[in-house]
């Protein structure tokens, strides 16, 4: 059985090069109006050409008509063939005459010369005829008759059109060839300018080719023309945004790896106990602690994606009008239970006014989470959610920070006296909280609560403020469980 060999691959056709068809788009619309403008100054310098030779042909028919007179045999011409061909003289071309009665009867000159005849009313007539298989240009004068003449006569006079044809090919000649040699300099200076201004371009690409795939910091830009200009900054911000993100990628993959084998090496531990053990009261136990560690590494990948999230979020978020009370309102509602489970009275107050801010609603969301829980695990008995005007706060009356360690827990795995007391948390969510407060543009203050604790306040830059109206969307805020008055 035979196998068809495979088809070899299609060669893609190369692009001309830019240089190549900005000239093709310049040079040949240039060329078409040059020719165009040629070919109309070439009808118009023909025209009045023709019109000059044919005058010239009609002066010569009237110098003969003033030589024709009535005589013994009735019409005749006077002059003799030789002074004919001194008035009818030409160096190029040959010049044939007729004087003819109007019945056509030839009364001298040459026989069988013939033209059309003028139009009724005209007197003269110009014409291209045919004799003795030459192409000729032709011109018919009538004359009528006068007192010194019997009767009326025509006179023809046809001549060859060399002289015109020389005239036209000297003024295509000199139409063409000046705008000719014009086009070929206007060229060469085009492919030269050309050139110099795309060469930016060509440096870019061999920059970018010679660049290492991890290198990712700037490319020199020539600032020759706005366009290049704008295309090396564009590239240079892709490079400054991929290499944020990668940094963000490698940061989260070096966070991930390191936080997690603790907890994993602990659940592993404790499982491989618990498997030794054939007392159900102890395996309970160690899936008690299995689970407990379980969830404290899943909280610790949700502050990691959320902190990978909101690197990624540097450089495009979306903010829109943020309803704060509304959105305090649900947070507290939301982590009631939790705080229920635990003892803690979590409350809120200053969400009976409507304020909106120019925000991103899950940023917002993320540092109320993340304040809420950092109070529910290190705080005292109350937390409470306060809004004052454009001000967020979450306050406690827990242990507090110290000042001079404030400034260090807005680090990343930085942990304060009390959670490594409790060992608990990872030293996450301040650090998230100011990078989003950052992120949204908002002032992010750490306080001393009175008369003990820690108040955490984010005030937002911009605010629409005004009274609560009557159609309020959600629960009141006097409906919030354990909200203070």
């Amino acid at each position: 059985m035979s196998r068809t060999a495979p088809a070899a691959p299609r060669r893609q056709k190369a692009a001309p090069s830019l240089t190549r068809r900005v000239l093709r788009n310049v040079l040949v619309p240039l060329a078409l109006t040059w020719m165009l403008g040629a070919v109309i100054a070439l009808v118009i310098a023909n025209y009045f050409a023709e019109q000059a030779f044919d005058r010239s042909m009609l002066d010569d028919a009237y110098a003969l008509s003033a030589n024709v007179q009535a005589g013994e045999r009735g019409i005749e011409l006077l002059l003799s063939p030789r002074e004919v061909a001194t008035v009818l003289f030409d160096q190029v071309d040959q010049v044939y005459f007729a004087v003819q009665r109007m019945d056509g009867t030839l009364i001298s000159g040459q026989a069988g010369l013939n033209a059309p005849l003028p139009p009724e009313g005209a007197r003269y007539r110009f014409s291209d005829v045919n004799h003795g298989g030459k192409v000729l240009r032709a011109v018919v004068l009538d004359h009528d008759a006068d007192p010194g003449l019997l009767m009326p006569y025509r006179v023809i006079i046809a001549q060859t059109t060399l002289s015109r044809a020389a005239l036209v090919r000297q003024l295509l000649g000199f139409a063409l060839t000046p705008q000719a040699l014009l086009l070929v300099l206007l060229a060469v200076w085009l492919w030269r300018g050309i050139r110099r201004d795309l060469r930016p371009l060509g440096e870019l690409q061999q920059a970018l080719d010679r660049r290492d795939v991890y290198d990712l910091s700037p490319v020199a830009v020539v600032e020759t023309s706005r366009e290049v200009q704008r295309l090396g900054n564009a590239v240079n911000a892709l490079f400054e945004r991929l290499n944020h993100s990668v940094r963000a990628q490698r940061e989260f993959v070096g966070n991930v790896a390191h936080e997690l084998r603790t907890p994993l090496a602990g659940i592993r531990a404790l499982a491989e106990y618990g498997l030794a053990q054939h007392d159900s009261k102890v395996w309970r136990e160690q899936l008690a602690r299995v689970a407990e560690r379980q969830a404290r590494a899943s909280h610790l990948i949700d502050q990691l994606l959320a902190l990978a999230l909101a690197d990624e979020a540097r450089t495009g978020l979306a903010r829109e009008p943020v309803r704060l009370d509304m959105l305090a309102e649900q947070t507290v509602l939301r982590h009631l239970a939790r705080a229920d489970t635990r003892g803690v009275d979590l409350g809120a107050r200053g969400l009976d006014e409507r304020v909106t801010v120019l925000a991103n609603e899950a940023l917002v969301e993320g540092i109320l989470d993340n304040l809420i829980d950092n109070a529910l695990r290190y705080g005292g008995r109350t937390i409470t959610v306060e809004l004052a005007g454009r001000t967020l706060s979450v306050i406690d009356d827990g242990p507090g920070i110290p000042l001079e360690a404030q400034r260090d827990l807005m680090q990343r795995w930085a942990q304060g006296p009390a959670g490594q007391k409790l060992g608990q948390g990872s030293g996450l969510g301040l650090s998230i909280v100011a990078r989003y407060a950052e992120l949204l543009g908002a002032e992010l203050r750490l306080d001393a609560a009175e008369p003990s604790g820690l108040r955490v306040s984010v005030t937002f830059a911009e605010i629409h403020h005004r009274p609560l109206q009557a159609d309020y969307e959600g629960t009141a805020p006097g409906g919030v469980p354990g909200s203070a008055s």
